[in-house]
């Protein structure tokens, strides 16, 4: 507005002249206004009466030459011109003509100037104003007509939470009377209000917005950096009669009503004191998730994934993904499961359903994630679960798979995992090419007012920051609902970006069934009891309309009533529950025709380590011209000398393991901060040219012409959101090794609850198996307290195996620990454990998570390497690695043997080394911690009869693998357990026997005291570390006098 009103003042002149003297001449032109720099003329303000008639060319003829040289008219004629004011001294005529270069037609300038105005008459401020502020109107419609829609369907709230109307939207702020009201304006191109129609009176245009932007749709899009999208939306929105359904999709929308509503009433009839969580005042949610999923159809789509919180989620199972009814209701029923697990409660368990669907005749593939009571925790996962499925289908634009995210408003501006997933939206190795948020605005948190919970004007606030576009509607008007989610589809589909969907309803019972809520919010729940349900204002609107008459709306409803009842009969009939029946990410033939106990061998052939060493050790071939940093060239050089030598260091075990997976088809996947490089800067898998920006090159995609393919990713500054993705992306394809690496371990406690809700309980609660790898980098290295510890006592302490239970030893041993634990814990200390423990994720006939604890001086230590002999063939992984130096010539006459994991062990060995007492003293190191390696440890324990016994480790007493190691060490020396068995048949005794276990016999005089385990190392502390490097350097000399002390 204020360039157009500054280009109005620049033509009329600084003394009020008007718009006849910007009009220059043009023989084959309509009347035009030049937009580049004019000259200026004055003469008096009268028009001479003798311009007229057929002296009009003559004169334009002489004007036209006193403009291109004033000498050449006779004196008069340039006394003349160079003395008008005003333009009435001379104007050229009107052309109908194309406007030239720089020059816009005026008509469009002033298109509705009454009849008897002519072009070369005065134009008034008024009316140029006029125009401006019916422009001004209507953006401020599209920007704020959302403050002032009628959002609550209670009518007692503003869901921007403030009751004021921006002055912007008042007619009367723009100097509008009402006696303008009828005038006609042109309007502008941003709109679309007026249809075919170029013009309207103010009073219509006013009338058209309020309908558009501030009825029960309220829209927040003109934040979007993108006038194509912008322009877009308007369009969808402001176009006459785009939103009139016909009779069919009104009877559509009310059959879909009445199975959201009658499926909570018969759950509220049949379990009226059971938690739920019920949808009541929001059944508008399953039509418009089936609405999104139809249009999305129609699109394209084939898979959609799907996350939510539990308000409702037994209802979207039902009748969304249209799971058996029957199955639903056994889990009412308290029956014992017959499958293993500790399984959920019946409102977080995800499932998978292939159907048709019946509205598109297309099939579709509807996954629900399971999730815990953690809101907004399962948002990564499903992105993660959404990106694999597009990776593994090749679906590069995410046409044929996407994902659609369901929210609470508290939860959705209070938990910050939504924002650290929305910033993975468009990253490329992260993005899902869209999501459809959909916000169930209960207008309360639990017992919480909006007032109270948040500080931004709406809950979706936080979808700004990535231009999504958010669509306010108010749940009680279906048809406004059905239209916001064909916009939000088709947007998802043309776009590839998120869209937010806002119901803007309220909960009808409490936080669940059997919560008062009337203790804090009475005026709130005054209103919703006078309040009528949806279907029940939607049925009488659509009787009232014709589209359906009283008895097709009871016969709706009968159905499914007998619907439901049926499928209570069915679940009747049922004995146990089944978890399996619940899974959300089954691996189609994966466990079929497997040995459960039988894992394929991890060496490969030396002629596969050396060509992936030399690859991995080159630059690009065939590229004399990348410039590659004289510091990663020695690198290469040095990488290129070990693999001459046979030997590996830690990058280089590591990329052997990826190298041969992806020989062998298996897609590597690792992601984290900063993984490209490496923290440490030892990995550079990925080679930047010097001189050339996005010039890269990465050595382990370019193996071998038929390998399989190899992502590595740098991520964004996440570890809840990077983590919770990584573990949605290992659950899609079980062939495939999934790695997420934190910068420093210390910094995954960020991610605590993906490790705790979903990484260590996933498969017992539902029955979800991962392989998800965890690299930490952990050491005492006197970096400080926050890059020391990756909190190795905390992955141990949820380690599921009993500490009192000694398994029967044979030749399974191994393997069936694995298959028996929920997750593998391990602090390797040589490239090829690493190389193995990695390769071994792949070759097990289950999938179990593995965290590493991984070096960090490891890296570069000359004697943390190993020999090609040690990954060959007939090589495996050593979960203990026993001492081969002199104490094992003559064990009898070692006096101490040390069990150690991880760093520590190279310190430990130089200490005892340099003090000569390396026949005195036994090292062990113990590379798996969990599960235990009880078999091992009690061999090596029996190898030196009189050896004293200790755990060595660098951490505090408090911390490391203390806690853990030293019941177990007990139970591997004793072979005792107390184990209090379970009452009746269950997992337990399935594990133990359903027979009680023989009390132990007493203990002879005669027989030898069972030998005990010492502890060295750190006392208990309060920090990880210390941050004085004096003192990190007293604890280390304090910690191997102990370990050398005899």
């Amino acid at each position: 507005m204020h360039r157009a009103r500054t280009i109005f003042k620049t033509l009329t002149g600084p003394q009020g002249q008007k718009l006849g003297a910007w009009l220059l001449a043009r023989k084959n032109g309509p009347s035009v206004l030049c937009v580049a720099p004019l000259r200026e003329y004055t003469t008096p303000a009268a028009s001479e009466p003798f311009l007229n008639g057929s002296s009009t060319s003559y004169v334009e003829d002489m004007y036209n030459a006193w403009l291109a040289d004033p000498s050449s008219v006779h004196a008069s004629w340039d006394s003349y011109f160079r003395n008008s004011q005003g333009g009435g001294g001379y104007q050229a005529p009107p052309s109908l003509g194309l406007p030239g270069r720089n020059e816009v037609a005026i008509s469009s300038l002033l298109p509705s100037l009454s009849g008897g105005v002519s072009l070369g008459a005065p134009v008034s401020d008024k009316v140029i104003d006029d125009h401006l502020a019916v422009q001004a109107i209507i953006r401020s419609y599209q920007i704020r007509g959302h403050h002032i829609a009628k959002l609550d369907p209670l009518e007692i709230n503003s869901a921007d939470l403030d009751d004021k109307t921006p002055p912007e939207l008042l007619y009367s702020h723009y100097n509008f009377e009402e006696t303008d009201m009828d005038r006609t304006f042109k309007l502008p191109s941003t709109t679309f209000i007026g249809g075919k129609d170029k013009a309207l009176p103010l009073r219509e245009i006013l009338r058209r917005l309020e309908l558009t932007y501030c009825r029960h749709i309220g829209v927040e899009f003109m934040f979007i950096n993108s006038l194509e999208q912008c322009n877009w939306i308007r369009q969808r929105l402001e176009t006459p009669g785009i939103m009139n359904p016909t009779n069919e999709q009104k009877r559509l929308i009310l059959a879909r009503l009445t199975r959201a509503a009658g499926f909570e009433s018969f759950l509220a009839r049949k379990w009226s004191s059971e938690k739920r969580f019920g949808l009541e005042g929001c059944e508008i949610l399953i039509p418009a998730m089936k609405q999104v999923i139809d249009r999305s159809t129609e699109f394209g789509v084939e898979s959609i994934v799907m996350g939510m919180p539990h308000r409702g989620r037994l209802n979207v199972l039902a009748n969304v993904c249209r799971k058996p009814l029957s199955q639903i209701f056994t889990q009412f029923a308290g029956l014992e499961a017959a499958d293993d697990g500790s399984g959920d409660v019946k409102y977080h368990l995800g499932t998978y359903i292939e159907r048709l669907n019946r509205v598109t005749n297309k099939n579709i593939r509807l996954a629900v994630v399971a999730n815990p009571s953690h809101l907004e925790a399962a948002d990564p996962i499903v992105q993660g679960k959404t990106r694999a499925e597009q990776f593994y289908r090749g679906d590069g634009e995410g046409k044929k798979v996407m994902s659609i995210l369901l929210h609470g408003d508290a939860a959705f501006a209070g938990q910050g995992i939504v924002y650290e997933t929305m910033h993975l939206s468009d990253l490329p190795d992260y993005t899902t090419h869209g999501t459809v948020h959909i916000v169930v605005n209960n207008q309360i948190g639990f017992t919480t007012d909006p007032r109270h919970s948040r500080s931004s004007p709406y809950c979706t606030d936080v979808a700004r920051v990535v231009n999504a576009p958010i669509f306010h509607v108010n749940s009680d008007d279906p048809e406004s609902v059905m239209h916001v989610c064909n916009i939000a589809a088709e947007w998802r589909a043309t776009f590839h970006k998120d869209v937010v969907i806002d119901l803007v309803c309220y909960r009808r019972n409490g936080h669940n069934e059997i919560d008062e809520p009337m203790f804090t919010q009475p005026l709130m729940y005054r209103k919703i009891k006078k309040t009528k349900p949806a279907l029940e204002k939607y049925s009488e609107q659509l009787i009232a309309e014709g589209a359906v008459t009283p008895e097709e709306v009871k016969d709706v409803k009968d159905k499914y009533e007998k619907i439901c009842e049926e499928a209570l009969e069915k679940a009747r009939e049922e004995t146990h529950i089944k978890y399996k029946d619940w899974l959300d990410s089954p691996w189609s033939g994966f466990f079929e025709g497997k040995d459960p106990l039988k894992a394929s061998p991890t060496g490969v052939i030396e002629d596969t380590l050396v060509h992936i060493g030399k690859r991995f050790s080159s630059p690009p071939p065939n590229a004399a011209e990348f410039v590659i940093h004289k510091g990663v060239e020695r690198i290469l050089k040095a990488r290129m000398e070990m693999v001459e030598n046979r030997m590996t260091d830690w990058a280089l075990g590591e990329a052997m393991a990826f190298g041969s997976l992806l020989k062998e088809g298996i897609h590597v996947r690792l992601s984290g901060q900063d993984v490209e490089r490496g923290t440490f800067s030892h990995r550079h898998h990925v080679l930047h040219h010097q001189n050339v920006d996005k010039a890269t090159y990465r050595p382990l995609c370019n193996l071998y012409p038929d390998q399989a393919p190899y992502t590595v990713c740098n991520s964004s500054l996440s570890e809840f959101g990077v983590l919770g993705f990584e573990l949605g992306f290992s659950m899609t394809n079980p062939n495939a090794l999934v790695i997420w690496e934190a910068q420093f371990g210390d910094f995954n406690n960020t991610a605590q609850c993906i490790i705790d809700q979903f990484i260590s309980s996933g498969q017992a609660k539902w029955v979800r198996q991962s392989g998800l790898v965890m690299l930490l980098p952990h050491a005492l290295e006197g970096m400080g307290p926050e890059h020391s510890s990756a909190r190795l006592e905390r992955f141990l302490q949820m380690s599921s195996d009993d500490p009192d239970y000694f398994p029967p030893e044979s030749d399974e041993f191994a393997v069936r620990q694995l298959h028996d634990i929920n997750w593998i814990v391990a602090n390797c200390t040589t490239p090829a454990n690493l190389f193995h423990i990695l390769r071994r994720q792949i070759a097990l006939p289950f999938r179990k998570p593995l965290i590493i604890m991984t070096p960090k001086s490891l890296l570069r230590h000359p004697e943390a390497r190993s020999s090609f002999d040690d990954m060959k063939e007939g090589t495996e992984f050593k979960r203990v690695i026993v001492d081969a130096g002199e104490s094992a010539a003559n064990p009898d006459g070692v006096k101490k043997l040390l069990f150690c994991s991880g760093k520590v062990y190279y310190d430990l060995k130089k200490a005892r080394d340099e003090r000569g007492l390396s026949k005195d003293i036994s090292i062990a190191r113990v590379e798996q911690i969990s599960p235990f390696p009880y078999d091992l440890v009690k061999a090596e324990c029996a190898k030196y009869p009189n050896a004293k016994i200790f755990w060595a480790q660098e951490e505090h007493k408090n911390q490391g693998a203390w806690t853990y190691v030293q019941p177990r060490f007990y139970t591997a020396l004793t072979g005792s357990r107390d184990v209090n068995q379970p009452q009746k048949g269950g997992w337990f005794s399935s594990l133990f026997g359903s027979k009680p276990e023989p009390k132990p016999e007493p203990k002879s005089e005669t027989e030898p005291e069972p030998r005990e385990i010492g502890y060295i190392g750190r006392p208990t502390a309060a920090s990880p570390a210390t941050g004085s490097k004096a003192q990190h350097l007293k604890e280390v000399a304090s910690l191997l006098d102990d370990a050398t002390h005899l």
